[in-house]
């Protein structure tokens, strides 16, 4: 009996470690304690709105067309076609969302199926369940095993003097004059 309640405990904290993981890099409301006793642990919760702070949530029963805007970070997990412009904030495109849409905002996290092209100020991040049809202009970007991605991307350098080529620019030209050699050869 006593070797099943410590596999048990071990199962839970391995399990409770994994989740954190996941979830690592995602704001948080606060430390995660049991209210009801602070030196234990509480079991973390994995619903959306618990995931960003000052957020807002269209769910599953909505289908919205137009332009959407705000200065709070945004959890869609609906049908979705027009633009979408979070300028200074974090996008999150939930597994069950259809999004047909041009995006502007700081990070974007996509679980679920998006057409059209994202800008990003900070990073995008196509997680295992997600797809994205469209072409990518961010500094960073992180595509998990399994996710699908069909288009182009454009890393952009925030801190970058205007008189210097930029990365893009500079590949671009590094890959003309690579394709200008084989056809002269």
């Amino acid at each position: 009996m006593l070797t099943t309640k410590h596999v048990r405990r071990s199962w839970r904290r391995d399990l409770s470690l994994f989740i954190s993981q996941l979830c690592r890099g995602v704001p948080r409301k606060g430390p995660m304690r049991d209210s009801k006793n602070e030196k234990t642990l509480g079991s973390p919760k994995l619903e959306p709105r618990d995931l960003l702070t000052n957020s807002s949530r269209l769910g599953p029963g909505l289908f919205v067309k137009g332009e959407i805007s705000g200065n709070e970070d945004l959890f869609i997990d609906c049908a979705v076609e027009g633009v979408v412009r979070l300028n200074e904030r974090t996008l999150m495109i939930g597994p069950r969302a259809n999004v047909k849409a041009d995006i502007i905002a700081a990070e974007v996290v996509v679980r679920g199926n998006l057409k059209g092209n994202i800008l990003a100020r900070g990073r995008i991040e196509i997680r295992n369940d997600g797809s994205i049809t469209g072409d990518l202009t961010t500094p960073q970007v992180f595509i998990e095993e399994g996710a699908l991605f069909k288009g182009s991307i454009e890393i952009e350098k925030s801190t970058e003097k205007e008189s210097a080529p930029s990365a893009s620019e500079s590949g671009a030209l590094k890959v003309a004059a690579a394709a200008a050699r084989v056809t002269n050869v």
